[in-house]
Parts: structure tokens; sequence; C-alpha cells
């Protein structure tokens, strides 16, 4: 590995001091892993950016397929750094709550290497249709490509928002498109597309195969395939005892019955007043399931009699 010369840069000092103000305990363990490990690879790169820059040449022809492993996690300066770094920690924040992290180490691993993929085949496009070889020496390093599928996926599953871009408020859903432009236009040293890539692969996951694909490539491993399921930790942690019988947890539908929570209070509500008025449980009566249960329909006569029954109780 190549150290980086010199003294520590503004801008990775800035992105450390916003990381601080977050505090390490705010951040979900995944998207803290990738801030590290970018800073990590920025302060001691593998190798030079020219030798991990992935381009049509380099993928195709000269067959270097290890730069899409190692392109997205080099940067190419410390402003480079930073503003990816910093778009990474809000959206990580936000989308490793939503998939669990297991889930959303997966996400990043395979969107990394697709997006490179997909900046290959859009620069080959580009050399074969405007017939000009120099989008086939393009070489494009970052994680960048990775924000902007992360943005589709953030838009995604908060639908209804509304973003502000160069001072423009727009719907969330065309934001990506609209920076995507923006970026271009004012910086045009950027890999238009690279951030193209990104957003094709956001949309493969959220509109097309590309997330029932990733299901079936897990496995079926239920605690990797099932990342909107809670883990069952009492059970790892018990099941290191001699004697301990593991038993499943309950489905979160027997509890609940499939109610909303303003569903849930006014069921519970009712079943409450229902066992004022039935005198509660008997000794002939069968114990009720767990969760929400809906009483029998009983006749006046039967009502009249219980309620005669729970006063000459007391």
């Amino acid at each position: 590995m190549q150290r980086r010369q010199g003294r520590v840069s503004a801008g990775l000092l800035l992105l450390l001091y916003q990381i601080s103000q977050v505090g390490l305990q705010n951040i979900p363990p995944v998207t803290l892993g990738v801030l590290a490990l970018n800073v990590f690879l920025f302060l001691n790169p593998v190798r030079p950016l020219a030798e991990v820059c992935i381009s049509v040449n380099e993928a195709i022809y000269n067959k270097n397929w290890q730069r899409l492993l190692l392109s997205p996690f080099h940067h190419a300066d410390d402003w480079h750094l930073y503003y990816n770094m910093i778009s990474m920690l809000w959206k990580g924040i936000m989308l490793e709550k939503k998939l669990k992290s297991v889930w959303f180490a997966y996400v990043i691993a395979v969107f990394s290497v697709l997006i490179g993929l997909v900046y290959v085949v859009l620069e080959f496009l580009l050399v074969k249709v405007l017939d000009d070889p120099s989008y086939g020496m393009s070489c494009g390093v970052g994680f960048s490509g990775v924000l902007f599928a992360l943005k589709v996926l953030n838009n995604h599953y908060n639908p209804g928002r509304v973003s502000t871009v160069l001072g423009v408020r727009l719907s969330s859903k065309y934001a990506c498109w609209v920076e995507l432009l923006a970026i271009h236009l004012i910086a045009p040293g950027t890999s238009f597309a690279g951030h193209l890539a990104g957003i094709l692969v956001g949309l493969m996951y959220t509109k097309g195969p590309l997330e029932k694909i990733m299901k079936a490539c897990a496995g079926g491993i239920s605690f990797f395939t099932d990342h909107g399921r809670p883990r069952d930790y009492y059970s790892d942690y018990y099941g290191h005892y001699p004697g301990y019988q593991y038993r499943p947890p309950r489905n979160y539908y027997d509890y609940t019955g499939g109610l909303t929570e303003e569903e849930q209070l006014e069921r519970a509500v009712l079943n409450s007043l229902n066992e004022r008025d039935f005198g509660g449980a008997t000794h002939n009566s069968e114990r009720r399931p767990y969760g929400f249960w809906f009483p029998p329909e009983h006749s006046e006569e039967e009502m009249r009699r219980q309620r005669l029954r729970r006063f000459e109780r007391r």
C-alpha cells in the first residue's frame, strides 16, 4: 500500500468533525464501517488512482476486473471524499434502520460491483455509438455512483417528500435526475455515466427484478433474506446454556391480529369492556390465545345471566 504523503487535509478534518457531531453511537454499524473503510483507503490507498479506477479499456480489454471492487472505495482528493461520505452518513443512517444492517451491507456490496459493470456498459455504448475511443479511456473512481443508487432507494421508501435542488423545490422522485444534470453542469469533470449507472441500478432494485434476484442468491437464509423481521436476541443468548430448548418466536400477527397501532388500541379497550361485562374468565371457559380476541355473540338472555352471576359473586 502507498500511504498518502503530507499533512492531514481540510476535507478529511471536516468530515471527522461532522462525524463527531453526529456521534459514533448514533451511526449504524454498516454505515460506520463504510465510512471507516473509505477514510482508511484514502489515507492508505491499495494502489495509485490510475491503477484502481475502472474504465472500458481496463475492464474489457485488459481484464482488470478487480477494479470493480477497488474503484468505489478510492477517492481523488479530500473534498471528493468529504462530499461522498457526508452523503453516505445521512443516507446510511436512514436506510440501514429501514433495511437492517445485514441486508444493508449486502445491498452496498452488490451495488458497488453492479454499478461498475453498468458504468462500463454505458461507456462502451458511447464508444460504439459516437465512434469516440476517448470514452473507453475514461476512468472513474469514488462512491458517488453507489450514493445515487441509495438516493433512489431512500426516495422509494419515503414517498411524497420534497427536495430542494439549487433552490428549486421538487418531488423527491425527480430529485436524483435533476441532481444528475446539475452536478454535470456545475462540475463537468465528474462522471456522468458513473452517476447515471447508480440511478439505473437503484431503479433495477426498486422497480425491476434486482431485489428478488438478490433474495434468491442469498440462498434462503432466513435472517439474511427476511430483513424486515427483528432478530431474536434472547434465543441467541440463552441457547448457550445446557438444557435450554429453543422455541421459535411467535409470529407478530399472532399478537396483533394484523391490526394497526390505532386498531390495536381500540380493540384493547373493547376487550377490557367486554371482560367487565362478561364477568371475566370462568373456570369452564377455554384459555384465550395471545393477542387480540373477538368476543362471541351472546343472546340477551345469556348476557343477563352472566351479569346476574357477576353480582352474586360480589
